[in-house]
Order: structure tokens, then C-alpha cells, then sequence
């Protein structure tokens, strides 16, 4: 059987800053890795509710009536923007949504590796 996780590959709310890193705000987020070293970080991939006209290479559009977001615990069609991610704290974590079922697990990890240049970072760590 393999190892469960704990946070890879849930969908929880986290203070994100702003780019201007001066202010923050509670967003949901999708946790791409497990705690990381001593200080036990989280890489993270932003999740917005304002779904563009025209999504980038970088972005998944999460349908919550749809397989893919069934279980995320989002409450709108959503987007994944792969190319907004952060490493934090596994303790700034204010508490998990849902999650992402094993069937669209691969699916996630072949989108964000084909798509994302930051995913250099989560292959070295994964």
C-alpha cells in the first residue's frame, strides 16, 4: 500500500500576500508537496474563483459539478494558476477544503509538468 499523504494534493485555505508582499489575504490554494525540511514548508499553487475568458498554459480550470473538482470542497468554478506558487509554513495552513481523488492526481502532476517552468522546483522535490 502506498504512503498516504498528508497535505500533497489537497485544496486548503492559506494567507496569501499580495505580489506587492504588503498586505494578504485567506485564499484557497492546492498543496503540491508534503512538509519540506526542518521548517516543514509546503509548496503551494494559488486557486482563484475569477476564472479568465482565456485560461494561460499555466492554469486548470477546476468545474466543481465535474470528476475533477467533485472533492475539492470549493464552492465555484475555479482556476489552478500554477505559475502563482509559494512555499510557506505547513503552519500557516488555517484548514484543509478537500481534496484531489487519485484519478486526477496524474492529471495534475502531467499538466503543472508540462506547463510549468517554477515545477523544475517540484520535480527536484518530489
Amino acid at each position: 500500500m502506498g504512503k498516504k499523504c498528508e497535505f500533497k494534493f489537497k485544496t486548503v485555505l492559506v494567507s496569501f500576500p499580495f505580489e506587492d508582499f504588503k498586505s494578504h489575504k485567506v485564499r484557497p490554494a492546492l498543496c503540491l508537496t508534503e512538509p519540506i525540511g526542518d521548517h516543514e514548508h509546503i509548496v503551494l499553487a494559488f486557486i482563484s474563483s475569477k476564472v479568465p475568458d482565456f485560461l494561460d498554459e499555466s492554469d486548470l480550470l477546476v468545474d466543481i459539478d465535474a470528476d475533477l473538482g467533485e472533492t475539492t470542497g470549493l464552492i465555484k468554478n475555479s482556476v489552478i494558476r500554477f505559475h502563482k506558487i509559494i512555499s510557506i509554513p505547513k503552519s500557516l495552513i488555517k484548514r484543509q477544503l478537500g481534496y484531489i481523488h487519485g484519478r486526477n492526481q496524474n492529471y495534475i502532476h502531467e499538466k503543472k509538468k508540462k506547463n510549468c517552468l517554477a515545477f523544475s522546483i517540484y520535480n527536484a522535490l518530489n
